[in-house]
């Protein structure tokens, strides 16, 4: 091919300098523009939400399609910006090779993202993925910061991303060399991945790998994000195997030690999540003789972020599935440290604590350990503050019931433990699960003596009558039988019978309940407790008015009939 003549050189010139001209004009333009809209007051709603990491700069444009995108502009916004014209510009801007002409698409967007909270059509993702795909550094870390926003604000439905084929070029910018292209991608990655297709389609994507590795950024924002992102991939197991098999457990166990509470926080979460798979334990246990576990006990500190503790439980509570390990918590003086954590005023810290507690408790060579005088008062304590948790009161009911050995009892019975229980019973908001729980462990310690002394001190007309309602109820008859029991067991007290008397009608009613059963345990106990009743004269007199002696002559009836059945079938048996 020929070299240019002179003229031909100087017409370049001259065509250069005019478009050169013609572009800082049609720069200044778009920018005074957008200056102006952005300054109006029907955005001014939305100023507090804008998020921005930077100043992006426009550089000079070089094509007259930058005129026809400002007139794009300046009709859109008068009619609506997300028209057929203005993505019809957007595509063109956006797929040109040109970079002046995809930072004006790229801050279309971003302003779009940051002032205006409506939803963004499948349509206008399209060209997204040019945008995303720039060599153009300030094209990719506004495009990736527009992305991100309406990903945050629920602009854009996250499997669409995927199914456009967005997925790739984000993952492609996680190994972009700029802290806010890393930054913008790791936030994407990480909001798309709430979602359980996504993950899978992240993990087939290999995006496990570049993650990890962000994972150990210097940037404290790449961190926080690219650990954000790692968590919510732990939900799914197959992407668990996924990170274990990349090398993510010494990675996440590592970042238990940052002075970031937030990286703390994700890493313990996700550590958390791959915990709750049983076949990961040795794993994990094994990285450097155990460090995760003296981590995690260290972070149980008071002086850690109750939010990272409260993790920290969660982690240590799913790893204990195991006596060895339960017992070297134990022995590691883990106690002390979760009795502080049942008083906290964080309800999460709280919640965590007592469901560690409960696992512990569930093994008898940890119960002796478990008994002491702090763990009850706490447990006391916590009853009485949330009695209408569901968690913590099952919880705290199943500790109390599984230390509640013949040593231990004692200690139990004189401890805040029973006058919690009987709060948490006396609350109309607890989860049937957890009434269950309480009822079941007050009925236990009913048993001896000295706890239905306890329990009789603590009686009033409020307790009296949500026990006696509870037995009567039919919905849930496990709760009804041990309701009834305690009511049994408390009957030859005087103060009970006194309380007790301002419920005949409804006592008479489960009795009658009871003995129609089908169960013989609550025949049985219907029995018993009318046995008690009736040294009362006041109970005897209403039993007599009643239908009740009709009723238990059908039951010995029954009885009587169940007994020849069973001598007949005895002698067939033995002949």
């Amino acid at each position: 091919m020929g070299q240019l003549c002179g003229r031909c050189m100087q017409l370049l010139r001259d065509f250069v300098a005019f478009i050169q001209k013609m572009s800082s004009e049609l720069v200044y333009s778009i920018k005074e523009c957008l200056a102006l809209i952005s300054e109006c007051s029907c955005l001014k709603q939305n100023a507090s939400k804008t998020r921005q990491l930077y100043k992006p700069m426009l550089q000079p444009h070089e094509r007259v399609t930058a005129q026809e995108f400002l007139q794009q502009i300046e009709r859109g916004f008068e009619m609506s910006p997300l028209g057929k014209d203005p993505l019809e510009a957007l595509r063109t801007l956006a797929f040109s090779e040109n970079p002046g002409l995809q930072q004006s698409a790229a801050l279309y967007y971003l302003h779009m993202s940051q002032h205006m909270n409506v939803p963004l059509p499948a349509e206008h993702l399209e060209p997204f993925y040019a945008l995303l795909r720039s060599a153009d550094l300030e094209v990719q870390q506004m495009s990736s910061l527009s992305l991100v926003n309406f990903l945050l604000e629920g602009n854009i439905d996250k499997e669409m991303v995927v199914q456009m084929g967005l997925l790739e070029p984000i993952l492609d910018l996680l190994e972009s060399v700029d802290p806010t292209v890393q930054c913008n991608s790791c936030a994407c990655t990480m909001t798309l991945a709430v979602s359980e297709s996504n993950r899978e389609a992240i993990g087939a994507a290999q995006g496990v790998t570049p993650l990890l590795s962000l994972a150990n950024s210097y940037d404290p924002r790449v961190q926080q994000n690219a650990v954000g992102a790692i968590l919510n991939l732990t939900q799914s197991e197959r992407i668990q195997l996924v990170l274990c098999k990349e090398g993510a457990l010494p990675v996440l166990t590592l970042l238990l030690e940052s002075p970031d509470s937030e990286v703390q926080y994700y890493s313990c979460a996700a550590l958390s999540n791959i915990a709750a798979n049983a076949q990961h334990h040795e794993a994990m246990l094994r990285i450097g003789d155990r460090f995760l576990l003296r981590m995690l006990i260290s972070l149980l500190s008071s002086s850690v972020d109750k939010k990272v503790s409260s993790q920290a439980c969660v982690c240590l509570r799913n790893l204990a599935t195991r006596a060895d390990t339960q017992a070297e918590l134990v022995a590691k003086d883990v106690l002390p440290r979760l009795c502080s954590l049942l008083v906290s005023s964080s309800e999460d810290a709280c919640r965590a604590a007592v469901a560690l507690f409960w696992v512990l408790s569930q093994h008898p060579h940890n119960q002796d350990a478990l008994v002491c005088t702090e763990l009850l008062q706490s447990l006391g304590m916590l009853l009485s503050a949330h009695t209408t948790d569901p968690v913590i009161a099952g919880h705290a009911a199943c500790i109390i019931k599984n230390l509640n050995l013949s040593k231990n009892r004692q200690r139990i019975i004189e401890s805040p433990c029973v006058e919690g229980l009987l709060q948490t019973m006396l609350s109309i908001d607890i989860e049937e699960n957890s009434l269950h729980y309480v009822t079941s462990c007050l009925a236990e310690l009913a048993k001896q003596e000295g706890g239905t002394l306890r329990m009789v001190k603590w009686m009033n007309e409020p307790l009296t009558k949500r026990l006696v309602r509870l037995a009567g109820q039919r919905e849930h008859t496990e709760t009804s039988f041990q309701a009834a029991s305690i009511i049994q067991h408390m009957i030859d007290h005087e103060k009970m019978m006194l309380l007790l008397k301002c419920h005949i009608i409804e006592i008479q009613a489960y009795l009658r309940n009871f003995l129609t059963h089908q169960e013989v345990r609550f025949q049985q106990l219907a029995i018993s407790t009318l046995c008690r009743l009736q040294a009362d004269p006041e109970f005897s007199l209403a039993f007599r008015k009643s239908q009740m002696a009709k009723l238990l002559e059908q039951v010995r009836q029954q009885t009587e009939e169940t007994q020849e059945l069973l001598r007949a079938a005895i002698c067939h048996a033995d002949s």
